[in-house]
């Protein structure tokens, strides 16, 4: 029968526990090197190119560098790791003490040298012998045990056989045969321990195993693409319809799932302070569809970043502020999915604006020169005034540097970030080109599938330069700069609507479509930033379809038509295996005739059918032989 080894249990267990402790300190281990160490600034997007971002930079370098910066789920794991790691290097130690690791050694048992004559050995003996003896430990169980190691020793070194096993087999008893043992603690088999055994069986097989499994699967059914919500997802199919403005947005988006435990106001003072900043952006806000706490919370928030009123906010406040600001590129993203699937471009269009707004932190009546460092009302209303102003930040970079309006009262170090901001933000250039893909003329047919190319050209940037972080110091973290390009109906149909992030001077973006029957239509074509406004564009595609039915008619060639017709590779092969099957049953046949008489006697019209068949086939390799009696033969058969 098997028995429990302790010895077994100890390799068994430490196994086990490498299995994740190895990962787990390389996961702890990168974790520290990248918080302390390996971050660069570039890499989080703490990189102040004017006066404006530098505070936006240092929140960065704080929220992403140091130990503050680790989860709880990494110091909770940190703190399992180390216990557990402790306990390994217990079991390591129970393996090199008493373990079959340590290899039995005489001489050092008996602490003498290799070689040593008898009387050193009975005087080493006698000595340990009176140190070890158990009647002098109350017989304690490893005393007992140290005795017995000493005893063997000496009888290994002073038993020629047994001192022959050793020096050959590394045994005194001689060679072992294979021992097979269960590699569980023995403490399980004893009666003491078995309802704890049972218990913790229990709780394990019937309680944690089970409740892990469920929470896994309920975190992760909770989640589609993006990491949205699925209840986000609905909610905004539920919310988001063909006559939904901008105005109304922070009210759909602060109803998303992924606040709204968050979002609960916790406290009296909690709700005081939303009431207050409520009052201060109540003039900006559309007047509220839904009053449960969680929507007004987060719409009042919203409107606060939009308009700049944050002012001297909670701390905890304006955390939650932060958690729903960090969601913004998924759940702007995934509100015009959920556009795109319901094919209304105008809202898709629409809730884009409102992902711009949130990244400069302006609203609808603001003025895009407000995203300029520096520009207030003020200087908005200087630079706009007059025969040389202009009316949009557009326009305001296509001006020389020195016409620029609105830094009459700036500082030096003012006018340099203002002068590097117009240089940071993109002056594109959109240029279209419809075509068919290995067509030899320019014309489009019905069915063609035709492709409209979008050439965007980035004349802020010198060739081989790239674009960088969206200009937002109001937005508190790093943003890149993208464009979403879409090709829409007059009837406002969503063609294709894509998400482009090329950061090249210069890129090309391709939609494919099936073209329509014949006539002329015009498609809106819109490039849309996601992070800046006012600088959005949009183009009319002309296309005009002709009739197929005037294209010559496409005849195959004789010799594709014989190519057609010819057998694949797999048909081949299927035909061979065929064919080799009915040749083993036609050779199975003539030995079953040629067997026939042993087992059944043949009637006289069956020879006479055979004899037939044999004469057949003989006149049949025979050419030149045209006997009638064959015929005959064949007729009378």
């Amino acid at each position: 029968m098997l028995q429990y080894d302790n010895q077994a249990w100890n390799f068994f267990a430490l196994a086990l526990m490498s299995v994740y402790l190895v990962p787990s300190w390389v996961i702890i281990i990168s974790s520290l090197y990248t918080v302390l160490i390996g971050t660069k600034d570039a890499d989080i997007g703490a990189v102040a190119r004017t006066s404006d971002e530098e505070k936006k930079a240092n929140m960065l370098r704080k929220s992403s560098k140091g130990l503050q910066t680790l989860s709880r789920q990494f110091w909770t794991n940190f703190i399992f790791t180390t216990v557990l790691t402790i306990t390994a290097i217990y079991f390591a130690s129970s393996i090199k003490v008493d373990g079959d690791l340590n290899s039995f050694d005489p001489f050092h048992v008996l602490g003498i040298d290799a070689g040593a004559n008898k009387n050193t050995i009975k005087n080493a003996y006698k000595k340990l012998a009176l140190i070890w003896h158990p009647d002098k430990h109350n017989q304690a169980p490893s005393v007992v045990a140290k005795f017995l190691m000493i005893q063997k020793a000496k009888e290994t070194l002073l038993d020629p056989v047994a001192k022959a096993n050793y020096e050959k087999y590394g045994n005194p008893d001689g060679k072992q045969s294979l021992e097979v043992s269960i590699g569980l603690p023995s403490w399980l088999l004893d009666n003491d321990y078995k309802h704890l055994v049972l218990i913790s069986y229990l709780i394990i097989m019937v309680g944690i195993i089970p409740f892990s499994v469920w929470r896994y699967y309920c975190d992760s059914s909770k989640f589609g693409d993006k990491d949205v919500m699925y209840d986000t997802y609905s909610w905004y199919h539920h919310s988001l319809d063909g006559a939904i403005v901008v105005k109304s947005l922070p009210e759909t988006y602060a109803g998303s799932a992924e606040f709204r435990e968050r979002n609960m106001p916790k406290s009296v003072e909690e709700k005081d302070e939303i009431s207050k900043l409520m009052n201060k952006v109540r003039s900006n806000m559309q007047k509220p569809k839904y009053n449960h706490p969680v929507c007004i919370k987060g719409n009042v928030l919203l409107h606060a970043h939009l308009c700049r009123q944050l002012g001297d906010i909670a701390n905890s406040t304006k955390q939650d502020l932060n958690f729903m600001l960090q969601k913004a590129g998924s759940l702007v993203d995934a509100m015009v999915s959920v556009c795109q699937h319901q094919e209304a471009l105008k809202t898709a269009i629409t809730c884009i604006e409102f992902g711009q707004y949130i990244t400069q932190a302006c609203w609808i009546k603001d003025n895009s020169l407000l995203q300029l460092p520096y520009f207030t009302n003020e200087e908005v209303k200087h630079a706009t005034k007059g025969k040389t102003g202009v009316k949009d930040l557009k326009k305001y970079l296509t001006l020389p540097d020195d016409q620029k309006k609105g830094l009459a009262d700036f500082t030096e170090t003012q006018k340099s970030d203002v002068l590097k901001c117009c240089s940071i933000i993109p002056n594109l250039t959109v240029e279209t080109k419809i075509f068919v893909d290995d067509d030899d003329d320019d014309k489009v047919y019905e069915n063609d599938l035709c492709t409209v190319q979008v050439k965007i050209t980035r004349n802020n940037l010198k060739d081989g330069e790239k674009a960088g972080l969206v200009h937002a110091p109001y937005f508190p973290f790093a943003k890149k700069e993208a464009w979403w390009i879409a090709l829409g109906t007059k009837e406002g149909k969503i063609i294709s609507m894509e998400k482009e992030a090329n950061p090249t001077k210069e890129f090309t973006h391709n939609i494919k479509f099936l073209a329509p029957p014949k006539g002329t239509y015009v498609f809106d074509l819109y490039v849309l930033s996601n992070g800046y406004f006012g600088l959005d564009q949009k183009h009319e595609v002309e296309l005009t379809t002709l009739d197929a039915s005037v294209l010559p008619e496409y005849k195959v060639h004789p010799d594709d038509a014989e190519l057609d017709d010819e057998p694949t590779l797999f048909e081949e092969m299927l035909n061979a295996n065929v064919e080799e099957d009915s040749d083993s049953d036609e050779e199975s046949e003539d030995e079953d005739e040629k067997d026939g008489p042993a087992i059944k006697e043949l009637s006289a019209a069956e020879q006479k059918k055979i004899e037939s068949q044999k004469r057949r086939k003989a006149a049949a390799a025979d050419d030149d032989s045209d006997d009638e009696s064959s015929v005959e033969e064949v007729y009378a058969d």
